[in-house]
């Protein structure tokens, strides 16, 4: 039995910690709200995250963070991206042990555009920080508490951590990969909703099949190209946290980046979906995020330009459409591997 906190008890978080507790670990789950961790302790749920579902009884949640750093040997942090920074400065300002650090997050930050490991290790002190792990794949927390089988990856440049990480969740329904490029794994984790809020536009404006079959497939080109410029192995975007994470986002009713493109291809603004979602959004963030970095690295990245282009100039979905499919011809695999 392992001692491991759970920072941000929102619906993946609260998967997660599920997972942990069921495996047996002293799991200590950190709410913001004292409300949410007395509803997790009293009555074993988090309705507002996860309704109807039953949470292991020796899964114990608090509010008081300084009390979750000092319970774990392992730290997972599962909050949104643009509260990474915070959380770490605040736990790395408390007189804590070094520990093993798991981000489970996915997104890039706008404007510094680091990638959620680089913003970790920028906010603790190296004596307080044994390892960075990232946890990512296809995995919706709505199934993962339904103990539907799940496949994911632990990815950290200590491979011994990695497996650390994988020695705490393997179970007969949750099955954990290692893999040693976090590069790849972390843009992918972050493109990949940029991606999906796209599909769900073409959803939205009523597209159909082939029309997603071609954003998937173009997708993954531009996840890759800019993947290997950053230093990313172009295998890791064939894997789960490339190819695998990108079709259940893109296909899945139970992601929210979809749902958010789905509205604003049914003709939503992007400031009615953000209020009617109320839930982040993480691929509005990364859409910025990976039109900088699209910029800086010099990489062709059309159908994130589009996406950018109705996020952020107020460009029509139908218009933005039209502009893709109407862009100079080119072949298909030079393409696929260039940057043109």
């Amino acid at each position: 039995m392992k001692k491991v906190t759970v920072i941000g008890a929102g619906s993946w978080g609260t998967a997660i910690a599920f997972v942990l507790a069921e495996n047996g670990h002293d799991c200590l789950l950190w709410a913001r709200r004292p409300e949410q961790s007395a509803e997790i302790n009293d009555n074993h749920s988090n309705n507002a995250y996860l309704p109807g579902i039953s949470l292991p009884e020796n899964l114990t949640a608090t509010s008081n963070l300084e009390e979750a750093a000092m319970h774990g040997e392992t730290i997972i942090i599962a909050v949104p991206t643009k509260g990474i920074r915070g959380v770490c400065a605040d736990l790395n300002a408390m007189a804590i042990e070094q520990k093993l650090v798991v981000h489970v997050s996915k997104g890039i930050e706008p404007d510094s555009l680091k990638r959620i490991s680089e913003m970790i290790a920028e906010e603790f002190a190296p004596t307080k920080l044994n390892a960075i792990v990232a946890l990512s794949g296809p995995s919706h927390a709505e199934e993962v508490v339904l103990r539907h089988p799940t496949t994911v990856t632990a990815a950290s440049v200590d491979l011994k951590a990695a497996e650390y990480v994988q020695d705490l969740f393997m179970n007969n329904y949750f099955r954990v990969y290692t893999n040693n490029d976090i590069v790849g794994v972390e843009i992918g984790a972050a493109l990949k909703n940029v991606i999906a809020l796209a599909a769900g536009i073409s959803d939205g404006l009523e597209y159909g099949d082939n029309a997603k079959a071609a954003l998937i497939t173009r997708g993954l080109a531009e996840i890759s190209r800019l993947g290997v410029k950053m230093g990313a192995n172009p295998l890791t975007f064939s894997g789960l946290t490339g190819l695998g994470d990108l079709i259940v986002t893109c296909t899945s009713v139970h992601s929210r980046n979809w749902k958010a493109g789905n509205m604003l291809g049914k003709g939503n603004s992007l400031e009615e979906v953000v209020s009617g979602m109320g839930m982040v959004i993480e691929g509005v963030r990364t859409a910025k995020a990976a039109h900088q970095l699209a910029t800086l690295h010099e990489v062709s990245m059309p159908l994130t330009e589009a996406l950018y282009s109705i996020l952020f100039e107020n460009v029509p979905p139908k218009k933005a459409v039209d502009q893709l499919m109407n862009r100079m011809k080119k072949q298909e695999v030079e393409d696929l591997f260039g940057n043109r």
